[in-house]
């Protein structure tokens, strides 16, 4: 148990927009709140701990938190500086976290000395793996100057609004330790009792999902309502390989090196981000020793996998790529609706398009999640996005995900922690592969999940995929009269193509709406929402006129095409797509999430450089220290072939 009440010893740093304030805190100087503002909104974890960084999964990690974090054009925090400048508390903006679901954040921060993390508001998943660490986490400014003076602060005020579960995950000190107790018979989570109530579909999934007796495996409330606090049934758990080593080892340490795992039938792994590493690695990196680093990951996850018999979808024997992203494999050949599904990726929601349950986790909970089959949730509100109208020819999932990420409701934190379920006439335009990119990002939403409500399209969906009969239950929907926390409108028809630029998702524009003229250097047409089969699609019918013209990319612009799995490029290949990206110029990769997580060929090497991609967020530095604007693959491949930013 943490000690009640709490003295934190040590610094405050303010993490402010300006870089000479962070270094003048970092060489001693202390700031008040007035003297730090404005502080950084909207920090990433891509900022807070680089994707290199988390090669790292010790102790490590605590020389590195805020490496990535960009203060107007400079990177002012520097290796050991945050843990030499002896800080406890840690201070930002809005919408603290955002991005990746890696716990490799928190925990660097936690390495380096930080106990308390105070934000004017959090990603949810980043708030849940600071809890799940013993990382306190506060919205309370006020803090600050008690704290300066020696006070000690009452645990209680770190649990105010929490659910009566996660509030006891505090005390404890982290998931851990609450779970060992719960395994004990030492603590039972309280269930919630609540009058008959119309539900949506994700609460009526959650309602019946919900763990009642964890020893006999008993699942099933009759209603559940925003603000229960639960452990939920997990149908498929999985990790890649920047998390699988760091969980095995919090797992041993936690709890012993010889405990069992539940159902590893029910568990997968994938080697999916770093197999084209030694593509792109820089060479300061290198002379560091960071690719040996990273190479220890892989068979780390490997022997892991074998000792405990779980099956590991990995790297391809000729080193051309891996099986393919976990996403997408999800999809593919495993979730099914009214299944949870919880990964250690915040893309995991990608598989909300076949009316699942599926959401991102961090280290701690894929760890505790092995052990007892289940994962703590507290139930989410949900946002409701009708998609109103048919969607016009050429407009694309992608588009119409950045249209949303650019309003000013989901821009402000609107959306942060919800549900959010697609709805509308929209929807018949877009068969299952593209329903999977608006799923998908709900991470940059900043939602716990996307999620569409099968239908024919998801019978249809499986049948080809799986050759699998599948039948939907009269339950899977959203009562008529079911609560929303807000509904968002979107008229499709007057939709069109969008873009993103640089720096984050959120900095959307029409294409119409561009006036200059932006000469590119890359174009990358992959990731886990943009290497699916529609994608390859779209992207074929805009490059099949050119190939067949004998046309070519500029000599000067890399154009980069890589699957989101082995099964899609396969399929490209059989009907000749991907001759025809070859016949234009492109680069054909074999499946991985590669530059995408700044980890192969098609990110930048250059601060001026210019890529356009098909990749999900462009946050600085997630895929190299250029330029990257968002687009819809479409897009991704006329602009490959103009040699700049167009339409198709």
């Amino acid at each position: 148990m943490l000690s009640d009440p709490m003295r934190f010893q040590g610094r405050v740093l303010f993490l402010t927009e300006d870089p000479a304030r962070i270094l003048g805190q970092l060489n001693g100087e202390d700031l008040d709140l007035n003297a730090a503002s404005p502080l950084r909104d909207q920090i990433s974890t891509d900022e807070i701990t680089p994707a290199f960084i988390c090669y790292h999964f010790d102790e490590k990690l605590g020389d590195f938190p805020y490496l990535g974090l960009k203060c107007g054009d400079a990177f002012p925090v520097k290796e050991g500086s945050v843990r030499a400048g002896g800080f406890a508390v840690s201070v930002a903006g809005k919408r603290r976290g955002k991005g990746s679901s890696r716990e490799a954040s928190p925990y660097a921060e936690w390495c380096a000395g930080i106990r308390l993390v105070i934000a004017e508001s959090f990603e949810r998943i980043y708030r849940q793996n600071c809890q799940n660490l013993g990382l306190l986490t506060s919205t309370d400014f006020g803090l600050i100057s008690r704290i300066r003076n020696g006070e000690a602060i009452p645990l209680a005020e770190f649990t105010v609004g929490l659910d009566p579960v996660t509030a006891e995950i505090v005390r404890r000190g982290g998931l851990f330790a609450y779970n060992a107790a719960r395994l004990k018979g030492e603590v039972t989570p309280p269930l919630p009792d609540h009058a008959s109530r119309p539900m949506t579909y994700a609460e009526k999934l959650l309602a019946r999902q919900a763990v009642v007796d964890a020893a006999t495996e008993q699942t099933g409330l009759a209603t559940v309502k925003p603000g229960d606090g639960l452990f939920v049934k997990a149908d498929w758990r999985f990790s890649h390989e920047y998390v699988t080593p760091m969980a095995a080892s919090f797992l041993e340490k936690a709890l012993g090196p010889d405990t069992p795992l539940r159902d590893p039938e029910r568990i997968l792994a994938f080697r999916d981000h770093l197999t084209f590493l030694h593509h792109s690695m820089k060479p300061e990196h290198r002379a560091k020793g960071l690719l040996t680093v990273a190479e220890r990951l892989q068979p780390a996850q490997e022997a892991f996998c074998t000792k405990h018999g779980i099956r590991l979808h990995g790297e391809l024997p000729d080193g051309s790529g891996s099986e393919g992203i976990c996403h997408a494999i999800m999809a593919e050949r495993y979730a099914c609706p009214g299944q949870v599904v919880v990964g250690t990726d915040s893309h995991t929601p990608h598989a909300g398009a076949l009316g699942c349950l599926a959401f991102g986790v961090g280290t701690t909970d894929i760890a505790c999640a092995w052990v007892t089959g289940d994962v703590r949730v507290t139930v989410p509100p949900t946002l409701r996005v009708r998609l109103e109208g048919r969607m016009r020819a050429g407009v694309s999932a992608k588009d119409l995900v950045l249209h949303l990420l650019a309003m000013p409701f989901i821009r402000d934190g609107g959306a942060l922690g919800h549900i959010i379920e697609y709805q509308g006439k929209g929807l018949l335009d877009l068969d299952t592969d593209e329903r999977a990119t608006l799923t998908n990002m709900a991470a940059e939403i900043g939602g716990f999940t996307g999620l569409v409500a099968p239908d024919e399209e998801t019978v249809r969906f499986v049948k080809l995929r799986r050759s699998m009969d599948l039948v939907l239950e009269p339950w899977m929907h959203s009562d008529d009269d079911a609560a929303y926390s807000h509904t968002l409108d979107v008229d499709c028809e007057a939709l069109g193509p969008m873009l993103a630029r640089p720096g984050d998702p959120g900095n959307g524009l029409a294409l119409t709406d561009l006036a200059e003229d932006i000469p590119i250097d890359i174009a990358y047409l992959g990731s886990c929402t943009g290497g699916k089969r529609e994608d390859l699609r779209r992207a074929f019918q805009v490059v099949q006129a050119a190939a067949q013209e004998g046309r070519r990319v500029p000599e000067r612009v890399q154009f980069f095409v890589q699957c989101g799995s082995e099964d899609v490029r396969r399929f490209a290949t059989e009907h000749g797509w991907i001759a025809a990206f070859e016949a234009v110029g492109a680069v054909v990769l074999g499946s991985s999430c590669g530059a995408c997580i700044n980890a192969g060929p098609g990110v930048s090497s250059q601060p001026d450089q210019v890529t356009i991609s098909a990749i999900n967020r462009n946050f600085p530095g997630r895929s190299g220290p250029g330029q990257m604007w968002l687009a819809s693959p479409a897009t991704v491949a006329a602009s490959a072939l103009a040699g700049r930013i167009v339409g198709a």
